[in-house]
């Protein structure tokens, strides 16, 4: 169900539908109710929902969809809250949450999806801080903190995600710095500081990733210095830098 952009609410009678295994609802610009037995999908394991700019929080029945493993829920621009129960979704491996303008806090039980291996969170304008337990992340493959305006550095939790491939901190316009500790991220293959145009500096760790494979640069205007030494970056095959 695409693209219904007069649609105000979902029958209550979708509830029923307790054999759905997807549930795509996107670009419902109207919406601003969504139906009250969404605990009743048990199967359902992706659940795409974006652009809903009426919307302003979640139903908790959220919270009961434990078979879920893909949760987007995406361009929500006055959402201003989710619900605090999404320690349930034990299964889940992708969540995205991102352009949510008003959007202020994320809810502490974040922490309590390890199965985690993709976190999209780009673009809230608003946030000023992360999860108090990041570390709990070890599955954590991708993360994408794109356009994070209010940050400046980056908590010391990220040190213990060693699990990380790809990280995505373009246009961080605050952040002047990066852990040292990235250094030690054996499986780090990509790491995008595009537009980052406050950072000064880059830990010389970061000569010690021999997994990378692309670093950008780019548009890092104050950026003073590289590495020392880059030698050991035998797999890299992308390096842009101007």
């Amino acid at each position: 169900m695409k693209e219904y952009s007069s649609l105000i609410s979902l029958p209550n009678e979708l509830g029923n539908l307790i054999s759905l295994t997807i549930l795509d609802m996107r670009q419902y610009s109207s919406l601003t109710s969504l139906p009250n037995k969404l605990d009743n999908f048990k199967s359902l394991t992706i659940l795409n929902k974006y652009r809903y700019s009426n919307l302003i929080t979640f139903p908790n029945e959220l919270d009961n969809l434990i078979s879920l493993s893909i949760l987007d829920k995406y361009r929500y621009s006055n959402l201003i809250s989710l619900s605090n129960e999404l320690n349930n979704l034990t299964y889940l491996t992708t969540l995205k949450i991102s352009k949510y303008s008003s959007f202020i806090p994320l809810p502490n039980e974040l922490d309590n999806l390890i199965s985690l291996t993709t976190l999209n969170m780009r673009q809230y304008s608003r946030l000023t801080s992360l999860p108090n337990k990041l570390d709990n992340f070890t599955s954590l493959n991708i993360l994408n903190m794109k356009g994070y305006l209010s940050f400046t550095s980056l908590p010391n939790e990220l040190d213990n995600l060693s699990s990380f491939t790809t990280f995505d901190m373009k246009e961080c316009l605050n952040l002047t710095s990066l852990p040292n500790e990235l250094g030690y991220f054996t499986s780090l293959s990509t790491l995008d500081i595009y537009g980052c145009s406050s950072m000064i500096l880059l830990p010389n760790e970061l000569g010690n990733v021999t997994s990378f494979i692309m670093l950008d640069m780019r548009q890092c205007l104050n950026l003073t210095s590289l590495p020392i030494d880059l030698s050991n970056l035998i797999s890299l095959s992308t390096f842009n830098i101007d």
